[in-house]
């Protein structure tokens, strides 16, 4: 794959209009937090049918799952499990997917950000790890944005350090548990109505508390104890509400342990988060992708209407330069995004050092060619109006969500020292 397809091109004409119609005219509001996202989202799910494939999605998924489980109660062997993870029946229209998120991450990153991780985290994680009771509980409402998901593992003193540090604990009480602690900047935590969290067991010994076996848990807004903090004020990402979460003596029954077994075959929340980690940082490539493009054709735009002495200033060598950098990133970032697709047809998923140098690199570009649009736009670069001031607002967070940069380097580095 070395460009788009015809249909992705389809596509993205149609989310442009969408965009144009729906979305551009409430950006302000957006930005300044008085407009949630997940109302103009629910409306793109249902003018392009999402809502519908998702619900059929989730209705063969499950009774695929039922007739697994009714042939292993009728004594039948239980299937043996593929070789490959599944990656390429999920990427059959992958690009296509990829079209609309970056055409969204161009424009409000944070809206892109709320709708990802309610699906590609929350929904992901129940669907990889949950019982099929768990699952048609709550995986149809979120994969049709009925209801919005939240992924809960970054607390105040375990950013980087996201299992090391985690204070968050679970006891258990009879055959329940007993949740306390705290997260932070969670994406849609003010507002989301199931929350996937990640909480260590407490089994009141000696053992090191670093390493002691993390649970996840599905709980629901509302449940006593439970309580959502308001919206964080941010440099950017505005459209993306992101706040703290509160646990105090939560009462949660095995049935919102994911897998219902401590023992889960999957490993614990480790490889869970690990598994989540690799997809969330391959994403990150994809809306940086977004950002380059509505940079570069703003930017072009700019140099093209932009008259200085008497000519456009795209005749002057230093924004030459600036538009050339930025086609080269585009290019990059754009076959980054190329590759992980026919990979993923190819049933095969990127490792976490490789998902982790797609994040470094385009994150970095993306950051870079958003502030060079700001130069080149001068003192109206930095006027909210002209919306290049938003995209580099934006472009910064990617250097620091799904695990800092930093934290990247290692993981690459890590990787090549392994083979």
């Amino acid at each position: 794959m070395i460009e788009w397809s015809d249909t992705d091109l389809m596509m993205r004409d149609a989310v442009r209009e969408f965009i144009d119609k729906e979305i551009r005219p409430n950006i302000d509001a957006l930005e300044h937090g008085d407009l949630p996202p997940y109302a103009i989202l629910r409306k793109l799910f249902s003018e392009f049918g999402i809502d519908v494939m998702a619900a059929e999605a989730a209705k063969t998924l499950l009774e695929k799952e039922r007739a697994k489980e009714a042939a292993i109660a009728a004594g039948e062997p239980k299937p043996e499990k593929k070789s490959k993870s599944g990656a390429g029946d999920m990427a059959a229209q992958a690009s296509m997917g990829l079209v609309v998120v970056s055409e969204l991450a161009g424009v409000s990153l944070g809206m892109v950000a709320a709708v990802g991780v309610s699906l590609g985290l929350g929904a992901a994680t129940i669907m990889s790890r949950g019982t099929l009771a768990q699952k048609e509980r709550w995986l149809t409402d979120i994969l049709t944005l009925e209801k919005v998901a939240a992924w809960a593992i970054t607390e105040p003193d375990s950013g980087s350090d996201a299992f090391g540090g985690m204070k968050t604990y679970v006891k258990r009480d009879g055959d329940d548990y007993i949740l306390n602690g705290q997260k932070t900047f969670i994406t849609n935590g003010p507002f989301a109505d199931t929350v996937v969290v990640y909480a260590k067991l407490d089994e009141g010994d000696n053992a090191d508390k670093r390493n002691r076996k993390v649970l996840t848990f599905v709980l629901d807004s509302g449940m006593e104890g439970f309580t959502q903090g308001k919206p964080f004020k941010k440099m950017g990402m505005h459209s993306s509400p992101t706040g703290e979460l509160f646990f105090s003596n939560v009462r949660l029954g095995k049935d919102r342990l994911l897998g219902e077994t401590e023992e889960h075959t999957g490993g614990d929340g480790r490889e869970s988060a690990r598994s989540s980690f690799t997809a969330e940082r391959v994403g990150v490539a994809v809306l940086a992708l977004g950002i380059i493009n509505e940079c570069h054709r703003l930017s072009v735009d700019y140099a093209k209407s932009r008259t200085l002495w008497g000519q456009e200033i795209g005749n002057f060598q230093l924004i030459q330069l600036k538009l050339a950098k930025m086609e080269v990133a585009r290019i990059n970032v754009q076959n980054m995004v190329f590759q992980a697709v026919e990979g993923l047809k190819a049933g095969k998923m990127p490792s976490l050092a490789e998902a982790s140098a797609m994040k470094l690199y385009s994150s970095e570009a993306a950051t870079e060619v958003a502030m060079e649009a700001v130069q080149l736009f001068g003192g109206n670069g930095y006027m909210t109006e002209y919306r290049v001031e938003q995209l580099a607002r934006d472009a910064k967070s990617l250097m620091i969500y799904a695990g800092s940069n930093e934290i990247q380097v290692t993981h690459i580095a890590k990787g090549l020292l392994s083979r």
